[in-house]
């Protein structure tokens, strides 16, 4: 069954276009999954908060790059593959693009490394599409400012990296969907258009790639 990811910077929309994709596959009569990275499972939850905190030591790069892995062994282990060989569509917040774009792009960790590992942790699992939406960090930022306007949440480790680490992390996701054996894997969205229009974009690109009834 379809296992698709979703990609970007946060405040890209990507926990919208998921519920909206959610809830045209569910009308159709399909069963779905929506799950998370960092996350996804109990343990992954837990390293979730370990990694992301400002409030514990930060990790040095290569050890925040397996972190990562173990989260997502976990996560392909106990929720994605049983999803799918249950029949299930999997809508995933984030997998191995994010690696090779945080870790790799952001990081400069070896993007080779940081892909053995992705073949390791998911034992070469890849999602049959990629949405990667895409908009500028002086959005991004913008977007965040206003989700944490209320003062009850503040930004997570990685929210508050400096604009140069997210130019880097977007550079790296650009480079990846312009990537030859990604081109029918990939799609870029510009995460400025309405969620409405987002949706529709998505839809008429599954039809395209034969994804089933959507």
């Amino acid at each position: 069954m379809p296992f698709i990811v979703f990609e970007g910077l946060d405040g890209s929309g990507k926990s919208t276009l998921i519920r909206g994709l959610e809830a045209h596959l569910k009308s159709k009569g399909h069963s779905v999954v929506v799950t998370r990275e960092p996350g996804g499972t109990p343990l992954g939850e837990e390293l979730r908060e370990l990694v992301t905190s400002k409030e514990t030591q930060a990790p040095t790069p290569r050890a925040e790059a397996l972190l990562y892995q173990a989260i997502r062994a976990q996560h392909v282990d106990l929720v994605i593959e049983p999803s799918l060989r249950a029949g299930a569509w999997v809508l995933c917040d984030r997998f191995r693009a994010s690696s090779v774009a945080f870790q790799g792009g952001a990081r400069g960790i070896d993007v080779a490394a940081i892909e053995w590992l992705n073949d390791f942790s998911t034992q070469s699992l890849r999602p049959g599409l990629t949405v990667l939406l895409d908009l500028t960090v002086q959005e991004s930022s913008k977007r965040l400012a206003k989700r944490y306007e209320s003062g009850e949440e503040s930004l997570d480790r990685f929210e508050s990296e400096k604009a140069d680490f997210h130019e880097r992390v977007r550079a790296s996701y650009l480079a990846q969907a312009k990537m030859t054996e990604n081109k029918d894997s990939w799609l870029v969205l510009d995460s400025s258009k309405s969620p409405e229009d987002l949706l529709i974009e998505l839809l008429s690109s599954l039809d395209s790639k034969k994804f089933g009834e959507i």
